[in-house]
């Protein structure tokens, strides 16, 4: 694992031979921010009583969203999410409750946007004053399809706050150039959806934000992130998602990824990984257990909260045991859990 501030870019897609990843990576599941899991128990051990276990089991029009379904699919952002807050997790995928959009997490979507699409144009017109001109159009088509956005700047009248958002933008933009040549980069893919299935019958799935493939066939799996770079005990929180995307490209195309790499926008620094079989093999028994973990919950109904510094910023704390309040009605049929003898 290595970590590098402003390191000087490959001189092609291909991954560096020495040494030893947003945008989201769930279509189908809810945004919002979450914090850095770090290697986490994905069995909760708070007080089911303290938790608000579920009242009897109504219909969707009684306090449940209608046509909740149980979970289907993980991804890294789930997981994630069942990992920080077992309660959390079934707030945004089964209750499906909504949540205020956040500057910082639109702004990450914004420079996704304008990272993704500055590869359209010949390298040669892969510049920093091209780049930073993208930002306020990719805010535009971003209002476009998703309006509610509109509501950070509500208040904005002469637009400060707007113009100020959008300058921050582009100073996270014109870092990617030091941390990276676009000139000399040729993704293979970009914004790429990747599915598969594991021989347990769970299914993995996720947004990746760029792969290189060397011509050798080496690959590179590369992650933006527009904040700082975690320090370096809990760097291996941070490398969740990339590994989570190396089993799945593994899985479907036999190939280990030769690096994995996260470039830290807002701090100017990238750190590496270079996954091995061994690793993999452990991140997909971990995955498993925590799917095992997320069955129990939603069979039983028991989503226990996990109290932690990042509550702070839940939008959900109106509907937490935690802060006095009482989760909708559970909207799934419960299966009672066998009372030990």
């Amino acid at each position: 694992m290595t970590t590098s501030p402003s390191s000087s870019p490959s001189p092609s897609s291909a991954p560096s031979p020495a040494g030893p990843s947003g945008a989201g990576d769930d279509p189908t599941g809810a945004a919002g921010p979450t914090g850095p899991a770090g290697p986490a128990d994905p069995v909760a051990t708070a007080d089911p009583v303290a938790a608000g276990a579920p009242q009897q089991a109504g219909p969707a029009g009684d306090g449940g969203p209608v046509g909740a379904r149980p979970p289907a699919s993980l991804s890294p952002s789930r997981a994630s999410d069942f990992m920080q807050c077992p309660l959390l997790y079934r707030f945004r995928v089964i209750d499906k409750l909504p949540e205020k959009p956040s500057a910082a997490a639109t702004r990450g979507t914004l420079v996704h946007a304008v990272l993704e699409r500055l590869f359209d144009d010949p390298a040669v017109e892969r510049t920093v004053p091209r780049a930073k001109a993208m930002v306020p159009g990719q805010w535009t088509r971003l209002l476009e399809s998703r309006p509610e956005l509109g509501e950070l700047f509500a208040g904005d009248a002469d637009g400060e706050l707007l113009a100020r958002w959008l300058s921050e933008a582009e100073q996270l933009v014109e870092r990617w150039f030091t941390l990276e040549d676009p000139t000399r980069l040729e993704p293979a893919e970009r914004e790429l959806f990747v599915e598969t299935e594991l021989e347990s019958g769970l299914r993995l799935r996720g947004v990746i934000d760029r792969v290189d493939v060397a011509p050798t066939g080496e690959v590179r799996i590369v992650d933006y992130k527009t904040g700082k770079a975690p320090r370096p005990e809990y760097s291996e929180g941070a490398l969740f998602q990339m590994k989570f995307y190396a089993l799945v490209v593994w899985r479907l195309k036999g190939v280990v990824p030769r690096r994995l790499q996260l470039v830290y926008l807002g701090s100017g620094d990238v750190l590496t990984y270079d996954p091995v079989e061994a690793g993999l093999l452990r991140v997909e028994r971990k995955l498993q257990a925590l799917w095992e973990a997320i069955a129990h919950a939603t069979a039983t109904g028991d989503w226990r909260p996990r109290p932690t510094k990042l509550c702070g910023w839940c939008d959900h704390q109106s509907v937490c045991p935690e802060f006095g309040g009482t989760p909708p009605v559970y909207p799934l049929p419960v299966v009672p859990a066998p009372r030990p003898e």
